[in-house]
């Protein structure tokens, strides 16, 4: 059975730094293990502007663990309001590597997002013609729409339509949770890629809910019954180029999840690679490892590889703290209910 597994470098192609002291608190857990990330723009207020991406960007770079070669990827918040000539010029310059689509509503720090999607066609036009990929938050707000299923209908109400309409518009669907979602990324082979977060390849909906509510297995999108967690795996274990790692790892304060309206999000930075090689390791897919978690996202977007590697060594319980320390108060770290034996090393 192996034992060590070396791979090349990952990336996170969805995460979560917040600002200020969090930042500075969580990055450290980030650049560890990953060469880039996706940045999220839902700040705020919200990246919407070039100026805006630069300025959070150099709070970033100040905020680099000594010795740290991290390359954040910044994103522009998609709005009805945004300037296509602007985010034009922020693509063509490299400081953007895409627009973040979050229907308004949708998600932790999403009201500024989209409720007209008519009104932002003539951007996603343009960012076709440009080659600016979209990232996706896939769920529709209407509150007549179960929660369990708003991922399914936003495919069919939302996402479909906007890719027939914008033929060349490269898609990424962040954080699918269904197999609704992996159904319709193998059904179209052209410009459309899907993250898969570490926390719904382990949690289906029975963890939040059942023995009591627990805080912090809640994320947006919720998790999914097990039929589609396993769909989930099939998919990010399979090798296939379309699907690959965005973490969504999304800290918040232990005060702000622990309350009687907590925040949706899990904080796996810490430990996703570690959790990764345990559920390849379970689907007897250690092979495919490397693809889901360092080939394939910079494949869909255009990217080299990381020059690096890290190595994963099988052995005695990884201990990872519980906690993770800011000023502000505690973030609890993703605890997967099992041990875990592979050490980033």
């Amino acid at each position: 059975m192996t034992q060590s597994l070396t791979i090349t470098r990952p990336d996170d192609w969805h995460l979560h730094l917040r600002d200020g002291a969090m930042l500075h608190a969580v990055l450290p857990e980030t650049t560890r293990h990953f060469g880039r990330a996706i940045i999220m723009p839902n700040l705020v207020p919200p990246v919407v502007t070039a100026a805006q991406a630069a300025a959070y960007r150099d709070r970033i770079m100040e905020a680099m663990p000594k010795g740290a070669a991290f390359e954040p990827l910044m994103t522009l918040y998609l709005t009805e309001d945004t300037d296509p000539n602007d985010l034009a010029a922020a693509h063509a310059s490299g400081l953007i590597t895409s627009v973040k689509l979050y229907p308004a509503g949708a998600t932790t720090n999403s009201a500024s997002g989209v409720s007209n999607f008519e009104n932002v066609r003539h951007i996603l036009d343009r960012m076709a013609e440009i080659g600016c990929p979209l990232c996706v938050h896939g769920e529709v707000t209407d509150p007549a729409i179960d929660i369990f299923d708003r991922e399914a209908v936003f495919i069919d109400r939302v996402l479909d339509p906007i890719r027939q309409a914008t033929p060349g518009l490269r898609v990424v669907m962040e954080h699918i949770t269904t197999k609704d979602g992996v159904d319709y990324v193998k059904a179209n082979d052209q410009d459309l890629g899907a993250t898969i977060t570490t926390h719904h390849l382990i949690i289906n909906r029975n963890h939040i809910l059942v023995g009591g509510i627990k805080p912090h297995y809640y994320c947006l999108p919720v998790a999914k019954r097990e039929s589609h967690r396993l769909a989930l795996r099939a998919a990010a274990t399979s090798g296939d180029a379309r699907f690959f790692l965005g973490t969504d790892s999304a800290p918040h304060l232990d005060a702000l999840k622990e309350t009687a309206c907590g925040c949706a999000g899990c904080f796996t930075a810490t430990n996703t690679m570690s959790l990764l090689a345990h559920v390849f390791e379970e689907d007897s897919a250690l092979d495919h490892l490397e693809a889901f978690t360092s080939l394939n996202g910079p494949s869909f977007y255009g990217l080299p590889t990381n020059p690096d590697t890290i190595t994963l060594t099988k052995g005695g319980p990884v201990a990872f703290p519980a906690k993770l320390a800011t000023p502000d108060g505690e973030v609890t770290v993703f605890d997967p209910g099992f041990p875990v034996h592979w050490h980033v090393t």
